[in-house]
């Protein structure tokens, strides 16, 4: 089976020189150091490279992909350049005052660079997105008539908090846009402030609900724009219309209302993605999520996450100098489990950061990004430790999260019981 590998050549922002030109020279040329690219597993920067071409256009090129799998692989080069802009706010006029409805950002943005890579699940759940979001575009550009077969352009993330449900649909914009440059000239994500959709004039919401989309299809007007809806907390604009009793506001079920219509016209449209996210999707209305092609549950990182997601942290701080040392010498974590399990001594970090992995299971993903910054604060360390006093280091600062949790469940379970 022949694999497509995207190989992502960001354009230095001072460079000028025509993307199409930049495009052809890395086709010929980047082959050649792609083992090594692959091998690093890291972006590498344009001027680590011999090539003066690529030195003066190039800020730095990423390949997602193993050395085994490019072997047999069809590259498609993707040239970017990358918007420096801050996010823009959207605004509404309602009753003589401007309601700030959406965070308005042009893709892609050098605020969201890096933050596909840094986001660890235990499942292929960024691949099946990706592949996800072209297909809905190759039946839209194949002419499959919607009638018989449906889909709307919908994607619903749930689970608990902390687990990296806004930051993956934020990534997977940004990715889309890098990938989908050929097509589309430029990406817009329109995150929008759910809770400031609820008017406080009362009857007020479904038209400003109506008003927000009529913003929206003025992006998706633009055939040369690839736009990106995100609602976080979906369950504050869609709340289950069943469990609505007869004495509260009807104002909430115009709200649902006006989404779902909203969305039933907009899926016509090729160049549009919903991207949702849900703390309680027991409370989305159902006919929200029957509208949903993708409902992805988000959870907790397993072992194997936790192990990876504590390894990039650890390879950051060997990077900037705050760890004396380096990572080179850790294993992957299939590696050292094969061997744990099997009974075999394994290198002294890599053991190490396995079984502070595995005391970590039911962390968030953004608690354990914490972990490293309160072990270096909570150990004071006067110097660059080396990765040892290090590891001391973050298994205390694993040992007083899992006390600490431990305390606090423990209150709140008392001030439920009322002992």
């Amino acid at each position: 089976m022949t694999h497509v590998v995207s190989v992502e050549v960001c354009q230095k922002p001072s460079s000028i020189e025509d993307k199409k030109s930049l495009k052809s020279h890395c086709e010929t040329n980047l082959p050649a150091y792609l083992p090594q690219i692959c091998s690093r597993g890291v972006p590498v920067a344009g001027t680590e490279f011999p090539d003066d071409y690529l030195r003066a256009h190039v800020l730095h090129v990423q390949v997602d992909s193993t050395e085994e799998i490019l072997q047999s692989s069809t590259l498609h080069v993707h040239i970017y350049q990358l918007y420096h802009e801050e996010a823009g706010s959207e605004e509404i006029e309602q009753g003589g005052e401007n309601i700030s409805t959406a965070t308005h950002w042009l893709l892609p943005s050098v605020h969201f660079q890096g933050l596909w890579d840094n986001l660890i699940f235990d499942q292929d759940v960024k691949g099946n997105l990706l592949n996800y979001a072209k297909t809905t575009l190759l039946f839209s550009d194949a002419g499959v008539d919607p009638n018989v077969i449906t889909w709307n352009k919908v994607v619903l993330l749930h689970g608990p908090p902390g687990t990296g449900k806004t930051s993956l649909c934020k990534a997977l914009a940004q990715k889309l846009s890098i990938q989908l440059g050929d097509r589309y000239t430029y990406g817009q994500l329109l995150e929008i402030n759910s809770h400031s959709l609820f008017s406080k004039w009362f009857s007020e919401s479904g038209k400003l609900v109506q008003k927000m989309f009529d913003k929206i299809q003025e992006l998706i007007d633009d055939p040369q724009a690839l736009v990106f809806v995100l609602i976080d907390e979906v369950e504050s604009l869609t709340a289950a219309r069943q469990t609505m009793s007869g004495s509260e506001p009807s104002d909430a079920v115009r709200v649902v209302n006006a989404l779902l219509t909203q969305l039933d016209v907009i899926k016509q449209y090729p160049n549009v993605l919903i991207l949702t996210t849900s703390n309680v999707s027991g409370n989305v209305d159902l006919a929200f999520v029957d509208r949903a092609d993708i409902k992805q549950y988000i959870g907790p990182p397993g072992p194997a996450a936790i192990y990876t997601i504590l390894l990039s942290c650890l390879r950051e701080l060997c990077r900037v100098g705050l760890i004396n040392g380096s990572t080179d010498d850790i294993m992957k974590y299939r590696a050292v489990d094969a061997l744990q399990t099997a009974h075999i001594s394994t290198t002294s970090s890599s053991n190490s950061l396995y079984h502070i992995a595995a005391k970590c299971v039911g962390l968030s993903g953004r608690t354990l990004r914490k972990l490293p910054f309160l072990a270096h604060s909570s150990a004071n360390f006067r110097s660059s430790p080396t990765m040892s006093q290090f590891m001391e280091a973050l298994n205390c600062a694993v040992e007083k999260q899992l006390t600490d949790r431990e305390h606090l469940d423990k209150n709140h379970l008392n001030k439920q019981t009322g002992s």
